[in-house]
C-alpha cells in the first residue's frame, strides 16, 4: 500500500496543519501523485503543481483535475522558493520533476522521492516524516 501523508512547509518549518499566507503544502495519494499547493502565487498560476501523474491521467477521468500550465506554474514556484528560502533555480531545474502534461509515466517509482528531490532543489529539506531512503 502506498503512502497517504500532507506536509506543509511553513514560517520555516514543516507540519501537518496550518499555514501562514506563505506556505508550500505537499499531499501525497498513494505514493503516485503529489499535489503541490504553495502561495503566494501570481496570477497566471495558480499556486498548484503536480509530480508524479495530475490526478485526470492517473483516475483516466478529464474531471478530475484541470491542466496545468507548467510554464506559468513552475515560474511562480521558482519565484517562491527565491522569496522563502532565497534559492534561485531555472525552469529547466524543475520541470524534470514535474508530472507530465501529456500522462507519461514518471522516472521514479514512488513520488516521494521526487517529492524529496524537487526539495532540495528549490532549497527545503524534505519533511522529517517523508520516507524517502537514499535521496
Amino acid at each position: 500500500m502506498g503512502t497517504f501523508a500532507t506536509f506543509v512547509y511553513s514560517d520555516g518549518g514543516w507540519d501537518d496543519h496550518g499555514a501562514s499566507e506563505r506556505f508550500l503544502s505537499i499531499d501525497i495519494h498513494d505514493s503516485d501523485i503529489a499535489t503541490l499547493r504553495f502561495a503566494p502565487a501570481e496570477s497566471p498560476a495558480r499556486g498548484l503543481l503536480y509530480l508524479g501523474y495530475e490526478p485526470r491521467h492517473y483516475f483516466e477521468d478529464p474531471s478530475a483535475s484541470d491542466p496545468v500550465d507548467v510554464v506559468a506554474e513552475t515560474d511562480a514556484l521558482i519565484a517562491w522558493a527565491a522569496d522563502v528560502t532565497g534559492v534561485l533555480v531555472a525552469s529547466e531545474e524543475v520541470i524534470p520533476f514535474l508530472a507530465s502534461p501529456d500522462g507519461d509515466e514518471p522516472g521514479d517509482v514512488f513520488v516521494e522521492e521526487t517529492v524529496a528531490q524537487l526539495l532540495k532543489v528549490i532549497g527545503l529539506l524534505p519533511p522529517p516524516d517523508l520516507d524517502v531512503e537514499d535521496v
